[in-house]
């Protein structure tokens, strides 16, 4: 999958059972909502993944409402003006 695959960044909104993430992505003018797994790297690793977390998911391109998370980030910080 990863020679085909489209990367997005995105944060983490929402965990559901059994280790689905619900990923906010945005890629310029174009903003969708994927659901996503660890990645087989993460998931070895006992890398968590929560709630705000800055992520990149790797989607493929026949089903663009799927993926899996291969990259976590920092949390990131809520501006307050």
């Amino acid at each position: 999958m990863s020679g085909d695959a489209l990367e997005f960044t995105g944060t983490v909104v929402a965990e559901h059972r059994g280790g689905i993430y619900l990923v906010d992505c945005q890629a310029g003018a174009l903003r969708r909502e994927v659901l996503a797994r660890l990645s087989g790297r993460l998931h070895t690793k006992h890398i968590r993944v929560v709630v705000g977390d800055l992520v990149t998911v790797e989607v493929s391109p026949y089903d663009l409402r799927r993926g899996r998370i291969v990259w976590r980030g920092p949390k990131r910080e809520e501006s307050s003006t």
